[in-house]
């Protein structure tokens, strides 16, 4: 006899460390499991057109024709139990089952039953097939757990986890992860026009991959992000659900032949907008658009993340500083660039290399400073500072072979303080490897192809460094090397302008100092050459000829030459 098979929506939910609660008050705990049954489970599942097929114990199976009726009484009865005496998991499915009699069988039940394991205390847990059916129709969020193996079950199941059932079990885990996070929802398309949907949502996938490059970011990958897709949000609660600290949201709009597209940066715990923008384009080239929009709001919002992130950890006591929040700490004093600052910040950075060794990131910024210190005249041992660069690079290349950031430092210490050209532009390689989207990779690599006489291919690195990050703090550094390379090329006008822009940025950067004295004296400018010099002998007293031999990166003898014999025209002394 062939047995009886439908189609069936299954919901499994057991008591959470029901073994345990029994062994402490047997009497007490049957008592609440009775009166969960009575006023909360049987209603509910009444109320929503299930089944009570099977009762064990503490756990319960119930039967729906309908993915959304098993899904909303679930929700119903995590609702209706929060704060409750007894935690609950629920597990969903929907698939074949087999009938005899009252009772179901099969993989459909224990499917449900081994997805019921997986939900947390309070939560609930879904197939991807009860999420594909529910995802549109009900005004819930979700969190990609992805494939995983079940025991007795042949092949892998997608499970997502429902957020929103009961908040105070998604906050305990979903805690904020230890590095600034962040969930790029679907753009609304404001159009009408069906076509530009997926236009949209292409490019927010290209945002999130192009994101999720930076090792420095939590990134919430696609498929959650995209569980708001057609909803109106809280932008708090959604931090909340997906556990990030910030969202970056934006719109599509169709005009004619033309496209605009909005972007926000917004801080989810606080609802405060930390950048925002807009970018026009043809829809005859909406693939160039797209790539452009990528580029500019990772570029933006990368940097404004990094300064979100030192503000907050500002606001910390000291004496409860993390590895992660010491390291930003030093940072934030690293910007600062006094000579006081850069000596607060190596003690930070040190700290966090001594409370976490393996952080790459922290021995690649110290091994920055000291080439920082060294170009400011502000060394205090100059030989022990080499060694000591060229020892937390080396450790870089051994524990940060994934993190691009800390490479470019290290890369960028050997070329400007180490003088290992080759070296450091090998290690700056790397990084763009990982990260073509990291503006301070392709700065360093300016400097590295400046260092080696590379002056045309310098101008086109940092022009993508500028354009990655057109808003960085930090751009004073590109166009610095901007300024040298053209200086070496001979464009003094525009190794002036561009110097002028560098220190106009930060008023005692060194080498844009000494580039604008420089083309000022090719230029006949003695006088406002000499008031370069003047400046730069006031920050670093001292400073000749014969001292600024020993400090410049340049290989070649005429890169050299040209650069000496600019600073000697300009009044330098030998």
């Amino acid at each position: 006899m062939t047995a009886q098979r439908r189609l069936a929506a299954i919901l499994v939910a057991d008591v959470v460390g029901y073994s345990k609660l029994i062994g402490g008050d047997e009497t007490g705990t049957l008592a609440k499991l009775s009166a969960l049954r009575r006023e909360i489970v049987d209603p509910e599942i009444a109320r929503h057109a299930g089944r009570l097929f099977k009762a064990v114990g503490d756990g319960f199976l119930v039967e729906s024709a309908s993915a959304v009726q098993a899904v909303t009484a679930a929700r119903a009865i995590q609702e209706a139990n929060a704060g409750g005496g007894l935690s609950l998991r629920i597990g969903i499915h929907i698939g074949d089952v087999i009938v005899e009699g009252s009772d179901l069988m099969g993989d459909g039940v224990n499917i449900a039953s081994r997805i019921e394991g997986l939900a947390d205390a309070g939560g609930i847990a879904l197939s991807r097939q009860v999420h594909d059916l529910v995802r549109d129709r009900l005004d819930l969020a979700f969190i990609d757990k992805g494939e995983v193996t079940l025991k007795n079950i042949a092949r892998p199941v997608h499970v997502f986890a429902v957020t929103g059932s009961n908040p105070s079990a998604s906050a305990a885990t979903l805690a904020l992860p230890d590095k600034p996070s962040i969930a790029v929802l679907p753009f609304q398309n404001m159009s009408g026009d069906p076509e530009q949907e997926y236009f949209a949502d292409g490019m927010v996938e290209d945002i999130i991959t192009a994101l999720s490059r930076f090792k420095s970011l939590f990134v919430i990958t696609r498929n959650s992000s995209f569980t708001y897709k057609g909803k109106a949000v809280d932008i708090k609660q959604v931090g909340r659900e997906l556990g990030v600290r910030y969202v970056l949201k934006g719109s599509v709009r169709k005009a004619a032949n033309k496209v605009r597209i909005t972007g926000q940066l917004i801080d989810a715990e606080t609802g405060a907008h930390l950048w925002a923008d807009r970018f026009d384009g043809s829809l005859e080239d909406v693939f160039e658009l797209q790539d452009h929009v990528t580029t500019s709001v990772v570029g933006a919002i990368s940097p404004k993340l990094a300064q979100a992130e030192m503000e907050r950890v500002k606001r910390k006591p000291v004496e409860n500083l993390d590895a992660y929040d010491s390291f930003l700490q030093g940072m934030s004093l690293a910007y600062v660039f006094t000579r006081e600052a850069v000596e607060g910040a190596f003690k930070l950075l040190y700290r966090a290399i001594e409370l976490a060794p393996d952080f790459a990131t922290p021995h690649g910024m110290a091994a920055r400073l000291y080439a920082y210190r060294r170009l400011q005249g502000w060394s205090v041992d100059p030989e022990w500072e080499v060694a000591e660069a060229r020892r937390l690079a080396l450790r870089v290349s051994s524990i940060g072979r994934d993190d691009a950031l800390a490479l470019c430092w290290a890369g960028y210490a050997l070329v400007s303080l180490c003088r290992e050209h080759e070296a450091g532009a090998a290690m700056i390689d790397q990084a763009l490897a990982l990260n073509q989207n990291l503006a301070t990779a392709w700065s360093y690599r300016g400097l590295s192809s400046v260092s080696l006489g590379q002056h045309e291919a310098a101008l086109e690195q940092i022009a993508k460094a500028i354009r990655l990050s057109p808003l960085d703090p930090e751009t004073y550094r590109s166009e610095g090397v901007m300024s040298m390379a053209l200086l070496m090329l001979g464009r003094y006008d525009e190794a002036l302008k561009w110097s002028t822009r560098s220190y106009s940025r930060q008023s005692n950067w060194m080498p844009a100092l000494r580039v604008s004295a420089a083309a000022n004296a090719y230029l006949g400018n003695t006088d406002e050459a000499q008031k370069f010099i003047a400046r730069i002998c006031q920050h670093d007293p001292g400073l000749g000829i014969a001292r600024l031999k020993t400090s410049l990166i340049y290989r070649r003898p005429e890169d050299i030459g040209r650069f000496v014999e600019g600073l000697r025209l300009a009044g330098l002394p030998e």
